[in-house]
C-alpha cells in the first residue's frame, strides 16, 4: 500500500489547489515544498509581491489622486525600498498563512524539501542534509512552477543586472533602468518603476508589446507610460550588458548604448523541472522545462499529472488554480467539468489592463462581423469623482446575434469589472442585457450600459439604412 493516494510536488496556486481538492474528495494527501517557499513563487516572488509593490507604489506616489490635486502631489517625498518591502512581507506573511491553515484544515500532510522521482510512484524528498527520505504515491502532481530565464550571456549580479525575483530586494529605486523584453512582467515592472520616478528604457526585439491585447489599449498604455518618461526601443535586441562603476551599459546591436543604474532582464520563464529526475518517471521536458499534457493534465505517464506554469500558457494563478482542480478530480475519478474557455486576461501595468474573448484583429482575420460599443470613463461620475480621464471599457458585439465577443478594459478596477462582461458571454447573454440592466450609480460597471448602447445605436443605423 502507498504511503499516499496523492502527492503534490510544489504549493503554488496548481499545486495547493489539486491538494485540497483531493483531501476534500477523503484522499490521503502530502505535499512536497520548500521551507521558506510555501505558497510557491506566487505567493513568494511573483503574483503576490508584485501586486502588492504596485498597490504601495500607487499610494505613495498618490499617482492616481493627481488629476485631482495637481501633478506635484504626492503621499511620501522620499519613497525608499523598505516603504515598498513592508507592505509586501506584510501581505506575503498574511497569505502564507492562509495557506498553511488552509493545508493543515484539511490534513494535507507538508512535506518540506525538494522532491525528485526515484520511480514512477517514489519520491525522494531531500532537505538539503545527506538523508533523503522516500514516500510513494498512488497519483503524483508536478506543480514545480517557473523561474525566470536567466540568459547564459547576461552576467547576473542580482544589484545591478537583476531578474523579476531581485526586484523585491532592491536596495534603492534606481534613477534609471533599463528593462529587457516588453511582455507581462517587464511592463509591470516598468510602469511601477515609471511611477516612482525612475527614468526606463524598454528594450524588445519584437515590433509592438502584448500582441495578444487589443491594440486600441496597448496604443493608450504606451502613451501613458511615455508620459511617465518610459523610452521604447522596439526592433532592437540585446548585444551584450557591460558592468561599470555603479552600473551598467546596455549596447543594443544596432549600436546604440544605454546607460543606467540597474537592468532588468524579463527575457520568459524556465520550467523547474531539472532536479525532478523526471527520466526516472519515464517523462520528459522541453528545453523551456515544460512538461506536455493532454486532456485532464495527464501526462505521457498515465497516473502522472502536471498543472500550473510549468506546463506553459497561459501560465497564470487563476487559471493554475483550475487546473490543479481539474487533475486532482479527474486523478481521484471524480466526474468534474472541464475548465470553461473563457478565461479574463489581467495584466497589472499602470494603468491596468483586462480582457476576456476575442479581440478585434482576431474578428476580422476571422471574417466575423461585429460592431463596436466604447464608453470612456471621463463620460461617467465615478470617472470624474476618482480622477481617471483616460480609463474605457470597449465591447465586440457580433452583428448577426448581438451576443458578446469580446471585452476590453483599460483603466481603474479593469481587473475587476471584466468580470461583469465574462458572466453574461459564459451565460450566453446578448448586448440587450446590457442595454436594459440597472447599474448602481455612480460606478464604474455603468461603463457597460453606456458601451452597449453605444454598440446598439450604430447597429440601428444600419439597420434604418438597410430597409
Amino acid at each position: 500500500m502507498s504511503d499516499f493516494d496523492i502527492l503534490v510536488l510544489g504549493s503554488g496556486p496548481g499545486g495547493q489547489r489539486a491538494a485540497i481538492a483531493s483531501a476534500k474528495l477523503g484522499r490521503r494527501v502530502a505535499i512536497v515544498e520548500r521551507r521558506n517557499m510555501i505558497g510557491g513563487v506566487c505567493i513568494n516572488t511573483g503574483t503576490i509581491p508584485s501586486k502588492t509593490l504596485r498597490e504601495a507604489v500607487l499610494y505613495l506616489t498618490g499617482l492616481n489622486q493627481r488629476e485631482l490635486y495637481g501633478q506635484s502631489y504626492r503621499v511620501k517625498e522620499d519613497i525608499t525600498p523598505a516603504d515598498l518591502g513592508m507592505r509586501t512581507q506584510h501581505v506575503i506573511g498574511r497569505e502564507i498563512d492562509v495557506i498553511r491553515s488552509q493545508l493543515a484544515r484539511n490534513r494535507v500532510t507538508v512535506l518540506p524539501g525538494t522532491g525528485r522521482f526515484l520511480d514512477p510512484h517514489t519520491i525522494g524528498v531531500g532537505n538539503g542534509d545527506d538523508r533523503e527520505h522516500k514516500v510513494t504515491a498512488d497519483k503524483i502532481v508536478i506543480a514545480t512552477g517557473t523561474k525566470p530565464a536567466r540568459p547564459d550571456t547576461v552576467a547576473f549580479d542580482d544589484k545591478t543586472i537583476i531578474d523579476s525575483d531581485g526586484i523585491i530586494n532592491m536596495e534603492r529605486i534606481p534613477e534609471t533602468m533599463v528593462v529587457v523584453g516588453a511582455g507581462v512582467i517587464g511592463i509591470e515592472y516598468a510602469s511601477m518603476f515609471a511611477a516612482l520616478g525612475t527614468k526606463v528604457t524598454v528594450v524588445e526585439r519584437r515590433e509592438r508589446m502584448l500582441e495578444f491585447a487589443d491594440l486600441e489599449v496597448v496604443e493608450a498604455l504606451k502613451y501613458h507610460l511615455r508620459d511617465l518618461a518610459v523610452t521604447f526601443r522596439f526592433r532592437e535586441s540585446v548585444a551584450s550588458v557591460e558592468r561599470r562603476n555603479g552600473g551598467a551599459i546596455t549596447v543594443l546591436e544596432s549600436g546604440k548604448r544605454i546607460p543606467a543604474d540597474t537592468v532588468m532582464y524579463s527575457a520568459g520563464r524556465q520550467g523547474m523541472t531539472d532536479e525532478l529526475d523526471l527520466k526516472a518517471a519515464g517523462l520528459t521536458a522541453d528545453r523551456r522545462g515544460r512538461i506536455k499534457v493532454g486532456r485532464d493534465y495527464v501526462t505521457e505517464v498515465p497516473h502522472i499529472y502536471a498543472v500550473g506554469d510549468v506546463i506553459g500558457f497561459p501560465s497564470l494563478a487563476a487559471t493554475s488554480m483550475e487546473q490543479g482542480r481539474v487533475a486532482a478530480h479527474h486523478a481521484c475519478d471524480e466526474p468534474v467539468t472541464g475548465m470553461h474557455e473563457l478565461q479574463p486576461i489581467g495584466i497589472y501595468t499602470i494603468p491596468e489592463i483586462s480582457f476576456v474573448g476575442r479581440t478585434e484583429d482576431e474578428l476580422t482575420e476571422s471574417k466575423v462581423p461585429f460592431e463596436v460599443g466604447v464608453s470612456r470613463y471621463r463620460e461617467l461620475a465615478r470617472g470624474q469623482i476618482i480622477g481617471d480621464s483616460y480609463g474605457m471599457l470597449k465591447l465586440l458585439v457580433s452583428s448577426e446575434d448581438r451576443s458578446l465577443l469580446g471585452v476590453h478594459v483599460f483603466g481603474t478596477g479593469a481587473t475587476e469589472l471584466v468580470h461583469i462582461g465574462q458572466t453574461v458571454m459564459g451565460c450566453g447573454g446578448t448586448v440587450d442585457y446590457l442595454v436594459n440592466a440597472v447599474f448602481n450609480y455612480p460606478t464604474l460597471a455603468e461603463s457597460y450600459k453606456v458601451a452597449a448602447l453605444d454598440a446598439m445605436n450604430k447597429m440601428r443605423q444600419i439597420a434604418r439604412l438597410s430597409e
